[in-house]
Order: C-alpha cells, then sequence, then structure tokens
C-alpha cells in the first residue's frame, strides 16, 4: 500500500467472481445508488488541468457516472507530458536513434545508405503529427465519456466553486461538489541564467530548435536533461552534463546502473562534469559561457556553448490557482497537502500529481487521477507510490521500480542481490545490441522482491514484469520458474531472478 495513502482494508474492497483484489469494481448499480447530479444540479466534479492525471481522472468520473468538467488552459489536452514532455521527447528519441543507426550501424548488418542526410524539419513536422493526433483523441475520449470540456485558466474562487478565465475572452463560474487540482509542474530556473525558450532552454525549447547547435551544455543528469542531451548529440551538437551530484538520475536510479549508464553515455560521445555546479553565466550574442566550479570547493572554469538546457527540475504549478483565497494548506516544498484520500484540508478540493507528494511522473498522476474519483465516487482508491516504475528513454534504456541497494543499506536491510548480462541473452547478441544487465534486489530470508533495476535495450517496457511481481508481494523465484518465450530480451529478466534465489543457466 502506497506510503500514507488509502488505509482502506481489502476486505471493504469489492472483488472480481475469482475473488482477486478489484479496488476498481464499481458495480452499474453501486452507481445508480449514489444519487449522483443530475443535469439540473451543480457538477459532481470539476477537474481543473487536462494533463495526464486530469484528463484520467475526468474520463473515469464519465465512466463512473459523474457529472463533471475538465478546464485546461492550455486549449489541448494532454498537459506538459503530451504538448512539451513526454510524447514529444520520445518521438524525436525515436527519430533521432533511427538516424544514428542508419549512419553509424545499419552497415554492419549489411544495410548501406550514400550520403545519408538530416532533414530537421521534417522530423519535427512528424513529432507535432504524433503530439496532434493524441491530442484529438483525447477530446473523443471525452466527448465518449460525456466530460465537458472547458478551455481557459481555472481559479479556485470557492470551496464549490471555480471561475474560468477562457480563452476566447470572458469569463465563467462553475459549481461542483467536489474539485479536483492537476495543474501540474512548471520547470526551475536559475536567477542568473532566465530561460527565453531560443538559447537557454527548458525541456520545451529543446523540443523546438530550428538547427542542430554545435555546442551543448545540460545543466542537471536527471532524465530529462539526459534524453534531450541524448536527442542533439545524436544529430551532431557537442553534448556536455554538468551534475551537481556524483551520480546521474540524481541518486534515484541504483548506484551500480548508473555508473554503467554514465560509461555507455561517455562512449557514445556525451562529456560529464560531475559533483559540479553552476555558480553564474555570461550571456554574449554569439555564445553562451558557464562559470562552474566543483561542489565541494575549487577552482572554477568556464564552458562555452551555443545552448544551454536547463533541466535542474520541476515545482508544482500552483500559480494563480487561488487556493490560498479558500485556505488550502501547502506542505514545505510547495505541494497541496494532503490526506490519505487526496483530499486536502478543505474537504471538498482534491489535488493529484506533480502538485502533491510522490514521484513526479505521468503514470503516477494517472494512477492518483482514478483512485481519486473512485473515493468521491464512494469507492475505495489505491495507489502504491512502492511500486511506480521509472524509465529513461535513452539508448540503451534504463528502468527501475522499488528500492536500490544503496537505500536498503541505509535502512539496514539484509538482502541478495542476481543479476544477468544482455550479453548472455541470444536475442541481445543476434540483435547486435547487447550492452547493460538486469539487477533484482531481495530480501535475504523470504526472497520477497524490493528493487529491480535495469540497463539494455528496450527495459523499459520489460519493467512492467517486475513491477506486477512486486504489486503483489511476490519472490524472485515466482519470476524464474515462469515460462518466459525464447528467444527474448525478456530471458534476462527470468535468468536474472533464477541468479538471485539459486543460480542463472546462461551465465
Amino acid at each position: 500500500m502506497r506510503r500514507g495513502l488509502i488505509q482502506a482494508s481489502r476486505s471493504a474492497v469489492p472483488t472480481s467472481a475469482s475473488g482477486v483484489f478489484a479496488s476498481r469494481a464499481f458495480p452499474r448499480t453501486f452507481i445508480a445508488s449514489r444519487g449522483f447530479a443530475t443535469a439540473a444540479e451543480q457538477d459532481d466534479v470539476i477537474v481543473i488541468g487536462g494533463g495526464p492525471g486530469g484528463y484520467v481522472a475526468a474520463i473515469k468520473a464519465g465512466q463512473l457516472g459523474l457529472k463533471v468538467t475538465c478546464v485546461e488552459k492550455r486549449g489541448k489536452l494532454g498537459g506538459t507530458c503530451l504538448n512539451v514532455g513526454c510524447i514529444p521527447s520520445k518521438a524525436l528519441l525515436h527519430a533521432s536513434h533511427i538516424y544514428e543507426d542508419t549512419k553509424k550501424y545499419f552497415p554492419d548488418h549489411g544495410i548501406v545508405f550514400d550520403n545519408v542526410k538530416l532533414d530537421l524539419g521534417a522530423m519535427m513536422k512528424s513529432k507535432e503529427k504524433a503530439v496532434n493526433g493524441l491530442t484529438s483523441g483525447i477530446e473523443f475520449l471525452f466527448k465518449k465519456n460525456n466530460v465537458k470540456y472547458v478551455k481557459g485558466f481555472g481559479k479556485v474562487s470557492g470551496a464549490n466553486e471555480v471561475t474560468v478565465d477562457l480563452a476566447e475572452g470572458g469569463e465563467k463560474k462553475l459549481s461542483a461538489k467536489n474539485i479536483i487540482v492537476a495543474t501540474g509542474s512548471d520547470v526551475i530556473g536559475l536567477p542568473f541564467l532566465p530561460i527565453d525558450e531560443q538559447r537557454v532552454v527548458s525541456s520545451t525549447g529543446a523540443l523546438a530548435l530550428k538547427e542542430v547547435p554545435k555546442k551543448m551544455v545540460v545543466i542537471g543528469g536527471g532524465i530529462i536533461g539526459l534524453e534531450m542531451g541524448s536527442v542533439w548529440r545524436r544529430l551532431g551538437t557537442e553534448v556536455t552534463v554538468v551534475e551537481f551530484t556524483d551520480n546521474l538520475c540524481g541518486g534515484a536510479a541504483d548506484g551500480e546502473v548508473a555508473k554503467e549508464f554514465k560509461r555507455i553515455l561517455a562512449k557514445q560521445g556525451m562529456k560529464f562534469k560531475m559533483g559540479t555546479k553552476v555558480t553564474g553565466a555570461k550571456v554574449e550574442p554569439s555564445s553562451i559561457t558557464l562559470i562552474t566550479e566543483p561542489r565541494d570547493g575549487g577552482k572554477t572554469e568556464e564552458v562555452a556553448c551555443d545552448v544551454v538546457l536547463c533541466s535542474v527540475g520541476r515545482r508544482p504549478y500552483l500559480d494563480g490557482l487561488g487556493l490560498e483565497n479558500v485556505g488550502v494548506k501547502l506542505d514545505n516544498r510547495g505541494r497541496v497537502a494532503v490526506d490519505d484520500h487526496f483530499r486536502s484540508n478543505v474537504p471538498s478540493i482534491y489535488a493529484i500529481g506533480d502538485c502533491i507528494p510522490g514521484p513526479m511522473l505521468a503514470h503516477k498522476a494517472e494512477e492518483d487521477g482514478i483512485a481519486a474519483v473512485e473515493i468521491i465516487a464512494g469507492g475505495h482508491g489505491h495507489v502504491d507510490y512502492n511500486v511506480v516504475p521509472s524509465v529513461v528513454y535513452t539508448h540503451p534504456e534504463v528502468a527501475w521500480v522499488g528500492q536500490t541497494e544503496e537505500q536498503l543499506k541505509a535502512q539496514g536491510i539484509q538482502y541478495k542481490v542476481g543479476k544477468f548480462p544482455f550479453k548472455a541473452n541470444s536475442r541481445a547478441r543476434t540483435n547486435d545490441d547487447d550492452e547493460g544487465f538486469v539487477k533484482y534486489l531481495a530480501d535475504a530470508k523470504t526472497d520477497k522482491v524490493l528493487g529491480v533495476h535495469m540497463i539494455g535495450a528496450m527495459v523499459g517496457e520489460m519493467i512492467a514484469e517486475p513491477t506486477l511481481l512486486m504489486a503483489y508481494g511476490g519472490s524472485s523465484e515466482d519470476v524464474a520458474r515462469t515460462c518466459h518465450a525464447h528467444p527474448t530480451l525478456s530471458e534476462a529478466v527470468k535468468e536474472a531472478a533464477m541468479a538471485t534465489y539459486d543460480k542463472a543457466i546462461h551465465f
């Protein structure tokens, strides 16, 4: 069960016919009996924000028979993730990977092209096509599930009221029994380096550069910085990453995986300045010079570049929302303080996603949204933050779920480790893409899996299996004794599990 979330016992939760736990079971008779708002009454729910958390919450509310309105200021649904985050970045990661493969690695497989060229404009159009298609798809789902959609900036003007500054002009007041704040997050900038999205860019600007920079400095070695840095390095940019900590991904990834990740990215041509902070900048017409110094003290250095990607983190976006006017309390990190049911101190106001504690990930926001709506509908919502997977969509990919070795050591937990390299996996070898490994961490006594960490091709897809395993409290032996298709990359997941509770076969 998620730390600090939803303390309802399983005995009070509906189950499927087979007796399997099903917290999201809402029979039609149950919905009909709740007495939700009729067309003449106020809404049951207003969702402020149409990102992954907000639009999913709105759709779920419609599916449960609630009268719901979603307010989104952007004019396009999908939030940061779909418009200027997860989706467009993955489109560019995919396209740039194809480009680099065509230039560097296709000849190894007997496929030869002459004079391969980059058409950056066409690549950007392909990205926009994907974004626009998905955005219109959400609007279709709204109509399908009876979700009203209001375009404009929504402000909480009362415990049960939202005032919208309409995108088309004017103002509209909405009323609902419940309000869900799902406004996401915004980039954190540096005071001495204002973001203009032209030369000093956030992830938004990095997705829309009009030409390939000669040199780029990425401030921050987290997921976003490494993904966007990888895109532009593949397209020909000299990329230097300046990271304050000693590990990539800010210590969120397992230390052994992070070390291997850095080695591989460096081999690909990415440069790193670890344990380093940026203390100043000189922005000139033809170049940008960053002033850096060792985190623990030492000589300053200057790093020149054409473009700076500022990727030092994100903060909850609650600006101008009016929460203070109705007395909603925030925590010491500027997030909405919520109880075990996503409810703020104002009983009718809920919050989800990046606005509250927990990992700032789109899929976490989606689960929050579903759980919050289920609770509003009188059911039981549940999100276990201990089993929310993370993925870095570089090549190779990095994926993990659960705890790292460093975290287990800090807690004094006795554990065992099982690893399997992709170099011993037949599919990886035949694909000539065999860097990386799968690593399990399991309780030394019970064999319960506490964390799984992967680096390699397509591990973002393979992390789903360990996530499901951990959600049900499974052991490494459970996976080790499950038949996996051959030859597949997923066999490495099985073999690493075998190495944890006993011994791997092929290594």
